[in-house]
Order: C-alpha cells, then sequence, then structure tokens
C-alpha cells in the first residue's frame, strides 16, 4: 500500500511550497506533486498602466530578486518601443545583476541548502585541530581557519544549544542518518555558515553602489540608468571593486572547498543519479563583455544529450494551466497569456487532487516540452557548446573531483554548478568593469538613450528576457492605446516548479524526486535536499484583497513538517 508524505510549507526558501509525494513499501518515492500556495497577481495589476511604470510594479514580484524583474520589466518595454540603450548602461545593469548572481548562490547554498548536509548538533564533538586540517585537504589556504576561530565557532554553536536558543536552527533533523559528514566537516562548515552571513552583507552594499538601494533599486529607468554619480566616481567604482575582491577570496577558499568536500562525501548519490530531472535544459544566453563575447551560451539541450545543443526561440514558448488553478487550460504565448484565477479544493483530507488543478503555477513549456532552468543548465549548455568562459571552470571542477558532466545533473550537482558559476560570475565582474572604465577613459559617459514618449508608437509588443541566478526570466509586454494591454512574466521557478501538464508531462521539482529512496518517512530529509537544490523562489505572488480594504479572512499555517 502506497503511502503519501505531505511538506507544507517548504521552508528555507523565498515563498510558499507545498510538496507531497507518494512513497511504496520500500519508501521509494513514485509519484510527487509540487504545489505553488499563493496567487500571483501582479501581471493583472499591470493592465491599464503607463508602460514606464511598469519596472516599478513589476519588481514587487519577489522580496529577494527584485533587482532581475526590475531589469527585465524595463528591457520589455525597451524591446517594445525599439529603444537601444548606452554600452555604459548596460554595463552597470550587467554588474549590478552579476553581483546579485554571487549573493543569491552564496546565501542560497549556505543559508537556504547546507543544513540539508550538514548536522550542526555534530558539529559540536569535532576536534579543532583536526577540523583545521580537514579543512587544508580541500585549500591550499582554508578561510578563517586558525584553531582558535574554528573553537570560538564551536563554543558559539555549543552556546546555543545548551541555552535551548537554537533559533534558525531549531526543528532539523539533526542525528539523521543521511547526513554523511564527520564532527570536523561539519564544523568547516558552519563556520563558513557564519562568515556567508557578513559576505552577503558585502554584496549587497556592493550592489547599491549603482542600485541605489537593495532590495527594490530605483536606478533603472526606460533608456538606461540614473546612477551616473556614482558610476562617474573612481572611489565607487574602487569601492565596488574591493568588495567583489573579498567576495572573490571567500569562493575560492571556502565556497569551492566546501562543495568538493561535499561531492566527496556524498559521490554514491551523485552517481546514482539522484535527484536527476528530465535533462531538458533551457538557456537563454546573455551578458556581453570585451568585443562581443558572451558570459552565458544560449541553447536547448534534450534528454542529457550534450552532444545536440538547439538555438533557442523564445516563440516556442507557451504557458498552460490544464493543471494549474486558473480558468483557461489551453498552451497560449505569454502575449497572449491569461491570469484569471479559478481555484478547486483540495480533497476531503487535505490533500492535493491527483487529477485535476493543483497549484498556483502554470506549466511553461518550451515546443511542448518541460524544462529545467538554473545553473545546472547553464552550466551544461556552455559546456556542450565549447564556451571559452564557462568550459575551463567546470573542467577544473571535474578534474578535482572526478565528476562527468552528467553527473552535475543531480541534487548534490545542481549545487556542484550553482558554485561554479559563482566563480565565474565574480571573476567575470572585474571584466565588465574593466570596460566601463575603458569607457571612461575615452570620455564615453553616456547612459541614457532620449526619447520623446508621445512620439513612440502607441501598439507594440516587447519582451526582456535574461539569464537570472534561478534561471531563465521572461517578461512579456503588450502595449495598446499607450497603455499596458497584457503582461506576462514567465520566471524561472514557474519552469522547474511546475505541475504537470495536459500530457502528464511532471515538472522539473516532480520528476527529480521520482525513484529517491527515503529512509525516515517522518523525517524526510532527502525531498528537502533535491527540492532545495532548485533553490526555490515562490514569492511571485500576492495575497488576495478586497478592493475596499476589508478583511476577508485570516488564515494560519501549521506545518505538517517544521522544515
Amino acid at each position: 500500500m502506497n503511502k503519501k508524505i505531505v511538506i507544507d510549507p517548504i521552508t528555507r526558501i523565498e515563498g510558499h511550497l507545498r510538496i507531497e509525494v507518494e512513497i511504496d513499501e520500500n519508501n521509494v518515492v513514485r509519484e510527487a506533486w509540487a504545489s505553488g500556495q499563493l496567487f500571483r497577481g501582479i501581471e493583472t495589476i499591470l493592465k491599464g498602466r503607463d508602460p514606464r511604470d511598469a519596472g516599478l510594479i513589476a519588481q514587487r514580484i519577489c522580496g529577494v530578486c527584485t533587482n532581475v524583474h526590475y531589469r527585465a520589466s524595463i528591457s520589455a518595454v525597451e524591446d517594445a518601443y525599439g529603444i537601444t540603450i548606452p554600452q555604459n548602461a548596460e554595463i552597470v545593469r550587467n554588474l549590478v545583476t552579476l553581483a546579485l548572481f554571487v549573493q543569491d548562490h552564496i546565501v542560497h547554498y549556505y543559508h537556504l541548502h547546507s543544513l540539508d548536509f550538514v548536522d550542526i548538533t555534530a558539529a559540536l564533538g569535532a576536534d579543532c585541530d583536526q577540523a583545521s586540517h580537514e579543512a587544508a585537504r580541500w585549500s591550499e589556504h582554508p578561510y578563517r581557519n586558525s584553531r582558535g576561530h574554528l573553537e570560538s565557532v564551536r563554543e558559539k554553536l555549543g552556546s546555543f544549544v545548551k541555552a535551548g536558543r537554537l533559533g534558525l536552527f531549531a526543528n532539523g533533523y539533526w542525528g539523521h542518518s543521511a547526513y554523511r559528514l564527520s564532527p570536523e566537516q561539519n564544523l568547516v562548515h558552519m563556520n563558513h555558515y557564519l562568515e556567508a552571513l557578513r559576505i552577503q552583507r558585502d554584496i549587497s552594499k556592493a550592489i547599491a553602489i549603482f542600485a541605489g538601494k537593495t532590495p527594490h533599486p530605483q536606478n533603472l529607468v526606460v533608456g538606461g540608468v540614473t546612477s551616473v554619480a556614482d558610476l562617474m566616481s573612481p572611489q565607487r567604482l574602487n569601492d565596488f571593486l574591493f568588495i567583489i575582491k573579498e567576495v572573490r577570496d571567500f569562493i575560492e577558499r571556502a565556497y569551492i572547498p566546501d562543495l568538493k568536500m561535499i561531492v566527496d562525501a556524498y559521490n554514491e548519490t551523485i552517481k546514482a543519479g539522484e535527484g536527476r530531472a528530465s535533462g531538458n535544459f533551457l538557456c537563454c544566453g546573455g551578458y556581453a563583455f570585451g568585443n562581443g563575447s558572451m558570459l552565458f551560451e544560449e541553447g536547448v539541450i534534450r534528454g542529457h544529450n550534450f552532444d545536440e545543443v538547439a538555438s533557442f526561440d523564445p516563440a516556442k514558448i507557451t504557458e498552460e494551466a490544464s493543471r494549474a488553478w486558473y480558468e483557461n487550460d489551453a498552451p497560449l504565448s505569454p502575449y497572449e497569456g491569461e491570469t484569471v484565477p479559478f481555484y478547486t479544493d483540495l480533497n476531503e483530507d487535505g490533500t492535493l487532487k491527483s487529477e485535476g488543478k493543483y497549484s498556483w503555477i502554470k506549466a511553461p513549456r518550451y515546443e511542448g516540452d518541460v524544462m529545467e532552468v538554473g545553473p545546472l543548465a547553464r552550466m551544461s549548455v556552455g559546456y556542450a557548446k565549447n564556451s571559452p568562459t564557462i568550459r575551463p571552470y567546470m573542467e577544473r571542477f571535474m578534474e578535482a573531483t572526478g565528476l562527468e558532466l552528467i553527473d552535475f545533473s543531480s541534487g548534490v550537482g545542481r549545487n556542484a554548478a550553482r558554485a561554479v558559476e559563482a566563480q565565474i560570475c565574480c571573476d567575470y565582474l572585474f571584466s565588465m568593469m574593466s570596460d566601463l572604465i575603458e569607457n571612461l577613459k575615452y570620455y564615453d559617459e553616456e547612459t541614457w538613450t532620449k526619447y520623446v514618449f508621445e512620439e513612440l508608437p502607441a501598439e507594440a509588443k516587447g519582451a526582456g528576457i535574461f539569464e537570472v541566478p534561478r534561471g531563465v526570466l521572461s517578461h512579456f509586454v503588450r502595449i495598446e492605446g499607450a497603455k499596458i494591454a497584457n503582461y506576462q512574466a514567465v520566471v524561472p521557478t514557474t519552469w522547474n516548479a511546475s505541475p504537470k501538464d495536459a500530457k502528464n508531462q511532471r515538472g522539473a521539482y516532480e520528476e527529480a524526486l521520482i525513484g529517491i529512496t527515503i529512509a525516515d518517512p517522518d523525517a524526510p530529509l532527502e525531498v528537502l535536499r533535491i527540492v532545495h537544490s532548485f533553490d526555490p523562489c515562490l514569492a511571485c505572488a500576492v495575497h488576495v484583497i478586497d478592493a475596499w480594504g476589508r478583511e476577508l479572512s485570516r488564515y494560519k499555517i501549521s506545518p505538517i513538517c517544521s522544515l
């Protein structure tokens, strides 16, 4: 008799995600359902607005990914009107976005995901001398690795436990049989967990130099950027570079070595393909530097066939809602997409319906196929296309760990791909800064393309499509009568967390869960480990409110599972 496990909500993510899995008598997952639990209504809010205001509203889609939604929205309007922005504006936008890549990847691994691999309580029994030697196995110059420092970290963790104040470390599956690190390895990771709190704060400062503030920056306008005084200031440029240099040091001496440690400890699960989805990967490419070189390659891979990479065509993207809580089930182009809610109840026992609609997330498809987007997709496509910016980094990591390309297509492998990508983005921030300085050196100070709004076409449509930390992000706008007539955002988590479609094809989360074995159904750590590997961001939603501001109802979520 098969049994259902419900985790609602999944914590250590942005937003509200519910996962249900069905396991057989051997605790092997045979079916899975991923359900987004909040309605996203930004598209509806944008209808009838001035297109120039779209970015400021669309960035509120998420409290974490504010910059990338802001940029995609502004760029969609620029595409509709045929506005080409100055090179300096493009570089400044890239500097902010790629700094966000680095911050997002570090925060995701250490603060949202590492506790799926790291047993905090086991770190309390670590020998600090041995822990220092252990760190030296993975890096020639380990990050903040003195015995005294490690002792202070262990003491800090111990004080939390003794006082019963684990705080954000509470309710973990500590002692679970799926944890594989030694006490010393756990302590090394927790050392870097705490250091990463400071690092992510510093990256926020770097982003704010050109973005004005973060989250919810204010530096973008249709036609360019407004952070003119900052990019003209040698001190501000130097401040940015100084922070990125410090961050690069952390990546090289902590993040990459920690992932090598994890790959070694969980090598068996990697080789078994635990957490592998369909092997369909989608990338739109982008981020030019130097003389037209691209940081990321565009391309489409199907079924892990790395020998054939098709070209990416945004016209082949559709969204359908046959299993999502919206009225129109048909696969539609985002330009024609609809966002009309149609909620259907759950089963009487509170579980999701096995048939019919079960999520607020639509099902994006590319030529009708499920696609996985994100760092794994970018690194796979870049490696397969022999990218000079990606392949050397991937080969170094593969040589150091014994991984093959197919091995990255796994739960642990996604994290390895993300760490390599953080390393790449951090390094190429210096190249892009050099491009900006070179322009300023030769008196190219243009940051905005002048236009007269009243002379722009009243009817137009356009798209802003970018690689962002979690994958391909696209905003589509259709303008009629100089106002927004229709707006759709197809976000990375919509691709990866999509429900099944009319052909019963599972989304990437769901497919990646099939076949994994759960050691303890009452503590499904393995499920969390796979879902977290995608870096879910379900915040692309708004709460439903009454137009007159009256309270309709109030809900309190009582998690069935604490993590």
